[in-house]
């Protein structure tokens, strides 16, 4: 059989693939759609696909979208959180076990002085998730172009999962601390980072774990690791009788021990540091760092598996698995 090649430049369709594999264009579509219900014999079946793969025929999402209702993309609105060691495994679990699943994951971030059209109105996706509730414009901006599931749902009130907040790992600093007998904390955080509301939201959660072991009110110390200000901030944190400091992540924590070591403080008798996340660079520092570990894996399955319950109306598990972060003492705490 000769192959009978398109018109040069012009898009491979799936009549081009009907014509070359010698079956009804409503074939092509119940083969490469895998459409439930239809028996295509396994010889026209191999025959599609292999006319397909030779003509390189790729679907018109848009056509396949208007056609089925369904684009098969999920779209995750991140807030202005530092994608980060912890925060990248979370992002790649989910998207594999989607992929799985036949679907893709595409993250972005919405900026409050955005000037380009929201991505959503590009794509189509099947669900919008973010971490907090959407603008009333925003709403409408994705009602307006098809999207008929989003999370959290405008029309009621509803708990927001807050996994990627992690709230939790800051109390969990705080209280080992306090445990090995710190009374004087300071939260320290990335300058460049200073304005992001993951470290708001930690910032926050750290606070409010030490006024509940009767602390003194945490303040927020800004580390800026490109500059030698730092080992100045350190020696003035201890002047002032601080022995311990809440890291935002794992880099801020070695970005104080550094300073602490030229310091010639010693940790963690004069000095005690702990970071979040448990990153490489935490058991490869020396000293070793103390961090909090989180199940980013988990958690990145556990929303996949949300993803799915929402688009495909799949039954909620009769018991959800929750993720607690845990404590990894090493030399500096």
């Amino acid at each position: 059989m000769t192959v009978s090649e398109p018109a040069a430049g012009r898009r491979v369709t799936a009549v081009d693939v009907a014509r070359e594999a010698g079956v009804s264009r409503a074939t092509v579509g119940f083969v490469l759609n895998n459409t439930r219900g239809q028996t295509i014999p396994k010889d026209t079946r191999e025959r599609v696909l292999r006319a397909s793969e030779r003509l390189g025929y790729r679907p018109n999402s848009a056509a396949r979208t208007l056609a089925s209702g369904r684009s098969r993309i999920i779209l995750l609105v991140l807030p202005d959180w530092p994608i980060e060691f912890r925060m990248r495994n979370y992002l790649d679990e989910a998207s594999l076990a989607l992929d799985r699943a036949g679907y893709s994951l595409v993250t972005y971030t919405r900026h409050a002085d955005q000037t380009a059209r929201p991505l959503w109105e590009s794509l189509s996706p099947d669900l919008v998730v973010g971490t907090i509730p959407f603008s009333p414009p925003d709403v409408d901006s994705m009602l307006a172009c098809g999207v008929r599931k989003i999370h959290p749902n405008p029309g009621r009130t509803e708990p927001i999962d807050a996994s990627l907040a992690l709230s939790a790992g800051p109390r969990l600093q705080v209280d080992h601390l306090h445990e090995r007998g710190h009374r004087n904390l300071v939260y320290a955080a990335a300058v460049e980072a200073h304005a992001s509301s993951m470290i708001a939201a930690r910032f926050q959660a750290a606070s409010e774990r030490a006024r509940s072991l009767g602390l003194a009110a945490l303040t927020l110390e800004e580390i800026n690791y490109r500059s030698a200000s730092t080992d100045e901030t350190i020696r003035r944190m201890f002047d002032a009788g601080i022995t311990g400091v809440v890291a935002f992540n794992d880099d801020v924590a070695a970005a104080v021990a550094s300073g602490a070591v030229r310091a010639g403080l010693r940790m963690p008798d004069d000095l005690a540091v702990i970071g979040h996340d448990d990153s490489p660079i935490a058991a490869m520092f020396v000293p070793a760092l103390s961090t909090i570990r989180i199940d980013t894996v988990a958690l990145g399955r556990r929303f996949a598996d949300f993803v799915l319950r929402s688009v495909e109306q799949r039954p909620a598990p009769t018991s959800r698995t929750v993720v607690e972060p845990t404590l990894v003492q090493r030399e500096t705490s």
